[in-house]
């Protein structure tokens, strides 16, 4: 694949990342916090499953985004998520390799079923810390010259 054409695919990765992180941070700016006691209706949980489903999406875009960076800036592709990272945290492409394997095993256990406590825990995360990583990382991104 020529240079050209990687960056033309690189350039769309992080236009698609952008738009799943955005998406995201619409959904955790409109709903509120979730409360383990409260029997809630599927049409109440409606807000909560668009969040969980645009958090995967993000991670995931945000993933592929580096996925073709990376190949565009070292010309190979790490063996690991965990390698990937590392060289994304070096780039100053994300905070901290812990915090996106986190997220990444976040992404991953969101299909199962979890006690109410236990889901209140992994939508606070969401709207806080992960939402406010993937926002920095979309930053990041848009003043990267590809």
């Amino acid at each position: 694949m020529t240079e050209q054409a990687l960056q033309i695919l690189t350039r769309a990765a992080r236009d698609k990342a952008q738009r799943a992180i955005t998406a995201l941070l619409v959904s955790c700016a409109t709903v509120t916090a979730f409360d383990p006691a409260r029997d809630y209706t599927l049409t109440e949980l409606e807000p909560y499953d668009a969040m969980s489903s645009r958090f995967i999406r993000a991670v995931e875009m945000a993933l592929r985004f580096m996925r073709t960076l990376e190949r565009l800036e070292f010309a190979e592709q790490s063996d690991s998520v965990r390698d990937l990272l590392h060289r994304m945290e070096k780039l100053g492409m994300v905070s901290e390799t812990g915090l996106w394997l986190m997220m990444r095993d976040m992404r991953n256990r969101i299909v199962h079923d979890y006690l109410p406590g236990e889901i209140k825990v992994m939508y606070d995360n969401i709207i806080g810390v992960y939402s406010a990583e993937l926002e920095a990382f979309s930053q990041r991104i848009a003043t990267r010259i590809i």
